[in-house]
């Protein structure tokens, strides 16, 4: 009896030991099942080349969802990478110079004529003409400066009184300048003059 006994205690614990093996292969086969079950047995993708997918917008499902929003979008207006344009007006190609300017460094500051009171300006010159103009002008400022000096000083407070009185002065600057660089040989193309600073005192 002792025999039958020590025979069943060596007997159950190799069948509890096969129970746990078999169960287990079971188990494994079972969630492989599953497994194939679910995803169908598709094949693996890199998931670098899914997000690759995402960002370049080649997702299936997000590019007609983007088509649908143009769609309903393109009664407002033209889309370009999802963002609404507005219909705006296109500018016209206008063939057109470009412009040079040039400011006096520092400031200009005389009387007046016929009064106590000084005006402070700060004074820029424009051409389209070709930036030699400018250059010359930069050459020649030593004169230049004198003549804008002597002919602010030639105007009254009432001459330089609003935006009349500016445009005035501006307008006899550019004739003055032009007329000293046409006395020193060069070539006249100063086309605007322009005040930066304008402080009467």
């Amino acid at each position: 009896m002792a025999e039958v006994v020590e025979e069943e205690a060596k007997k159950s614990p190799l069948i509890k030991i096969l129970m746990f093996v078999i169960g287990g292969v079971l188990l494994l086969v079972i969630g492989l099942g599953i497994g194939y079950l679910l995803f169908g047995g598709e094949p693996e993708t890199d998931p670098s080349s899914e997000v690759n997918q995402i960002i370049e917008g080649k997702d299936k499902g997000l590019q007609k969802k983007k088509e649908m929003e143009e769609k309903n979008k393109a009664s407002e207006g033209e889309t370009e990478g999802g963002i609404v344009k507005k219909n705006v007006k296109a500018i016209p190609e206008i063939d057109s110079y470009e412009t040079t300017y040039f400011e006096f460094p520092g400031d200009f500051t005389t009387n007046l004529k016929g009064s106590r009171k000084f005006l402070q300006v700060s004074v820029g010159v424009s051409t389209q003409y070709d930036e030699k103009v400018m250059q010359t002008v930069d050459q020649h400022q030593l004169s230049l400066r004198s003549e804008i000096l002597s002919t602010i000083s030639d105007f009254t407070e009432e001459d330089i009184a609003g935006s009349d009185g500016k445009k005035k002065l501006s307008v006899k600057l550019r004739e003055v300048l032009n007329k000293k660089l046409d006395q020193l040989k060069e070539f006249p193309g100063i086309e605007d003059v322009y005040f930066t600073a304008f402080i009467l005192q």
